[in-house]
């Protein structure tokens, strides 16, 4: 059996979960303001240190990141990959010690590990499914 791609994973198992969750899927785009977008996730928003594979965006601002992996991989262990993304985003509103997001995820479409910026404990922690966005939200 042949191993399945990140690509598939993020189109079959990652998109349609955050999907469910109440986020819409966007195609990152130049010419698009973060400002016009609500509730979107933002598929490869370039940030200084790479593209993120996803920005979750509300009310016109990156609230969280989420890093996706293929199935096979522990998506606890690319937290800091996540991390070193959201280190990148110049021009956020936000800073948690160098973190210019106040949450991370990661996921392999599988598993979700989600760990909050803001905590000076920053402990990950497995979920069952992605937050929705207004949810998200209102935490901040």
């Amino acid at each position: 059996m042949q191993e399945e791609s990140e690509k598939v994973t993020r189109k079959t198992r990652i998109d349609p979960l955050l999907q469910k969750a109440g986020w819409k899927i966007v195609t990152y785009n130049v010419s698009v303001p973060l400002s016009s977008l609500d509730y979107c996730a933002v598929t490869e928003y370039p940030t200084d240190n790479g593209p993120a594979d996803y920005a979750l965006v509300a009310s016109g601002k990156i609230i969280a990141l989420v890093e996706a992996k293929k199935v096979g991989n522990n998506p606890q262990e690319v937290l800091t990959q996540d991390e070193r993304y959201a280190r990148g985003l110049s021009g956020s509103p936000f800073n948690f010690n160098g973190i210019r997001v106040p949450f991370l995820f990661a996921t392999n479409g599988v598993q979700i590990w989600f760990r909050d910026a803001r905590s000076p404990f920053n402990y990950s922690r497995q979920i069952e499914t992605f937050t929705p966005p207004h949810i998200l939200e209102s935490y901040l």
